[in-house]
């Protein structure tokens, strides 16, 4: 029987996704979400399985405690959109003339270029800038 959209399913394949998204590139073992969610081995695999093949979470077979299980990692994270709110060009008076060839250019902008350098620097770092 295939189930409707909007199913209990469909919310747990959301819920299971937010979870492998909130792990990071670190990832999640398939059986310890199982066991948070409180779902069988067969039903969190069937929705792993979906959330693959929508190419949303890579699965990985690992050996843990004895044990075959799989790690679950998503495949991209999404940008966060508090990064992007602090880019120059947000407030920058010359945006309209800014193009590749225009009187003022993302390639030449030095403003856009210390602030891609420092993102990329807080990233490295690990560190997560909260400016909300």
């Amino acid at each position: 029987m295939k189930l409707p959209r909007n199913s209990k399913e469909d919310k747990l394949a959301s819920l299971v996704y937010k979870l492998v998204l909130e792990s990071g590139e670190k990832g999640v073992l398939q059986s310890e979400l199982w066991k948070k969610l409180n779902l069988t081995s067969r039903d969190g695999s069937r929705i792993a399985t979906r959330l693959e093949k929508r190419k949303l979470i890579k699965r990985e077979k690992v050996l843990e405690d004895g044990r075959w299980t799989y790690l679950l990692r998503p495949v991209s994270m999404p940008i966060s959109v508090k990064a992007i709110m602090r880019a120059p060009c947000i407030n920058c008076p010359f945006i309209a003339k800014c193009y590749p060839d225009g009187q003022v250019s993302p390639r030449t902008c030095t403003k856009l270029e210390r602030w891609v350098i420092s993102e990329y620097e807080s990233f490295l770092a690990g560190v997560v800038v909260d400016e909300a």
